[in-house]
């Protein structure tokens, strides 16, 4: 019986007296038959390991794939199941353990501001996503509870008014900032500088080309932009982009910005004059939305969805790396901004402070967490807002000074109070009434 595989041959050496159609048998094998065997190993051997093969053994270069043709050591297309231990340096390039994600709330868990209406120039909606514009259109920025499978939130962005005809100069970026001392890994400005990979999930009833950059701006002020596609109105896809390290433009190692990821949703010919490129280069206007072609601002029915945003050090995006818990997300979140609400119905204690003078009590509040700079304080009024003199006074003024851990609520134009007694201060029942502290990048 004819042998044509390597997998059809035996184990025992004494057992294998056929090559192909080649009789090897003692006593009855040919001269000629010695050169027809070895032809048909090789060919078997070559049909067993080589290219396109669902082995293929690279030996000039040490490879190996399977179901695939090798560009590194071991090169897997397909599911591996391990029985014992892994022994690895790293993972994607980067760190085996400890936070992979650069991004912070990328599942959109946390939207401390709430509903943003009208968004301003530059104005936060849910935590650490911005958005920059400049265009004659209106937008509704909310959480939404629409997600691919494995989250539970998303932005969602609804245009409101109409931007059909953009100028030249007009835009609207969805934006990222990376704080520059969480950056260091990436080894920019250095030899060994890491590719950075992009990954999301989106939606949204406007098909078409998107565009994405990074913007770099320590040193050097460069940019990077790629582009992606919605394939599929009203349909989450994932997208993934991968970026070339920048050798030559360095972060800094402080509390500034060291990256800024940019999400285009619209953008006019100014800004759309260049093309793409995965590595840094210097920023140039047509570069900021190179190769972005839709107008998401066209139409009031327009929607657009993002979650699961996720940068990591590599060129392969990994699954999302959710937070341990929502606490430790929300706390990352409170370094760059934290707001203390009302709780309804109910009085709210906040602090308990001391008697200025008769009309006056200052009270000390703590941080959540510790504030990236000294924050911008900021206050509903002081309207609910009182102090518990036998019975409660309501303060007509609410001033706010701070550093970076602590707080001083200033609340005057009480009456009646005994200069050095403490005093309670508390927000009234019934929603509404807030104070915020801002040190976003």
């Amino acid at each position: 019986m004819a042998k044509d595989k390597i997998v059809e041959y035996d184990a025992t050496a004494n057992n294998n007296t056929v090559v192909g159609d080649v009789n090897l048998a003692e006593n009855s094998m040919n001269p000629s038959d010695v050169n027809n065997a070895l032809r048909e190993i090789l060919s078997h051997q070559k049909e067993a390991f080589g290219s396109g093969t669902p082995l293929y053994v690279d030996q000039a270069n040490n490879r190996v794939g399977v179901n695939k043709t090798p560009t590194v050591a071991l090169d897997v297309n397909g599911a591996v199941n391990v029985t014992g231990d892994i022994t690895a340096s790293s993972l994607n390039g980067g760190q085996l353990g400890g936070r992979r994600n650069l991004v912070i709330n990328g599942a959109m868990q946390v939207a401390q501001r709430g509903t943003v209406t009208g968004v301003a120039n530059n104005e936060y909606t849910l935590d650490r996503f911005a958005f920059t514009h400049s265009q004659d259109g209106a937008f509704t920025v909310t959480q939404d509870s629409s997600a691919p499978d494995g989250f539970g939130n998303s932005l969602k962005l609804d245009v409101t008014t109409v931007d059909s005809s953009l100028s030249a100069n007009q835009y609207l970026i969805m934006e990222h900032k990376i704080e520059a001392q969480n950056l260091q890994q990436l080894q920019f400005g250095k030899s060994g500088a890491k590719n950075i990979t992009l990954s999301f999930y989106v939606k949204s009833n406007k098909t078409g080309t998107y565009g994405v950059n990074i913007i770099q701006s320590d040193n050097s002020s460069k940019i990077a932009n790629l582009t992606y596609t919605i394939n599929s109105a009203d349909t989450w896809e994932q997208k993934s982009l991968t970026f070339t390290g920048d050798t030559s433009g360095a972060i800094n190692d402080d509390n500034g910005i060291g990256l800024k990821l940019g999400f285009t949703l619209a953008v006019g010919s100014t800004w759309t004059s260049g093309n793409t490129s995965a590595s840094f280069r210097a920023f140039a206007n047509g570069n900021y939305g190179g190769g972005h072609t839709v107008n998401i601002l066209d139409n009031t029915s327009n929607e657009w969805y993002i979650t699961g945003v996720q940068l990591e050090v590599g060129s392969q995006a990994t699954p999302f790396e959710h937070a341990s818990s929502f606490g430790e997300q929300l706390s990352l979140c409170e370094r760059y901004f934290e707001r203390w609400n009302s709780s309804g119905d109910n009085e709210s204690l906040i602090a308990v402070g001391y008697v200025l003078n008769s009309g006056r009590v200052l009270a000390n509040y703590k941080y959540n967490t510790p504030k990236r700079v000294d924050p911008t304080g900021t206050n509903s009024g002081a309207s609910g807002f009182s102090c518990l003199r036998g019975s409660w006074i309501t303060a007509t003024g609410f001033a706010i000074l701070t550093n970076k851990h602590t707080a001083r609520i200033d609340l005057s134009g009480l009456n009646g109070f005994t200069t050095g007694y403490a005093a309670e201060v508390r927000a009234e029942g019934g929603a509404g009434k807030w104070f915020a502290f801002d040190a976003e990048l």
